[in-house]
């Protein structure tokens, strides 16, 4: 039985005019994700998966169906409103990491704290701090990204989408930049956070990371075609004990 769903989408159509075209990237998606859930939407490109996941991000709007997060109705928010809700309930990774490069990890994670209007966390140094200390950088607040590996840099960046400690971790393809240990490594991290109770939505094209999610949703021409338990659910810090017995 799903807990109580943080995400709940009924009928959401997203139409997208480029010159005389109509392009339906979103055909009548219904979808719910419970409260600590942990998920994979998969798919081709062109699929309708980056844009379910921008529309789930308030990124964009639909042009038609209602989204309902944590029960509100954010089709009728206004802008700001919408702004404020994004960056209280939503954290984001990306594959490209976006970090500012002449600036340390602990700055970076700092960043979004600056752009909440609402002021909630009192203590932006603190809480940049709290949240490297999640991803295991502690020790690494005051490198700057060139002094970084790229399972490092990703790592702050996961960390810079917690820093408002939000109910929701959103990830496009944060695996995409990454070679195959540092990408397991990363979703030892995500499955630690997501063990903490929050609820995680990944887009990625790889098999083999879906399975260390626990549902996998797959996309093609803008429609649901399954949405399945993962079976036999990869444990990462099992793989990366392997991978280090391999290594000797």
């Amino acid at each position: 039985m799903m807990m109580k769903p943080v995400i709940e989408i009924k009928d959401i159509r997203k139409t997208y005019h480029v010159g005389e075209i109509d392009v339906h990237a979103l055909r009548g998606v219904d979808m719910k994700v419970g409260a600590g859930e942990f998920l994979a939407i998969m798919g081709a490109s062109g699929s309708g998966k980056s844009t379910l996941m921008n529309l789930i991000g308030c990124l964009d709007e639909p042009t038609s169906g209602q989204y309902f997060l944590d029960g509100i109705d954010v089709s009728d928010l206004s802008k700001n409103a919408y702004a404020d809700i994004r960056n209280q309930k939503i954290g984001f990774v990306f594959q490209g990491f976006n970090l500012l490069p002449r600036t340390t990890a602990l700055e970076n994670v700092e960043l979004p704290l600056f752009y909440d209007r609402t002021h909630r966390i009192r203590d932006p140094g603190s809480a940049a701090t709290e949240a490297l200390e999640r991803v295991g950088l502690a020790d690494r607040m005051d490198h700057v990204p060139n002094q970084l590996s790229g399972g490092q840099q990703q790592r702050v960046a996961i960390a810079r989408a917690l820093v408002n400690r939000p109910s929701i971790l959103l990830a496009d393809e944060p695996t995409g930049n990454l070679d195959s240990r540092t990408s397991v490594e990363v979703m030892s991290v995500f499955q630690e956070l997501n063990a903490q109770g929050i609820t995680i939505l990944i887009v990625t094209h790889e098999q083999d990371i879906s399975r260390y999610t626990r549902r996998i949703v797959t996309m093609r021409d803008g429609h649901i075609m399954s949405d399945e338990a993962v079976k036999k659910r990869l444990d990462a810090k099992t793989v990366l004990d392997t991978i280090k017995d391999e290594n000797g």
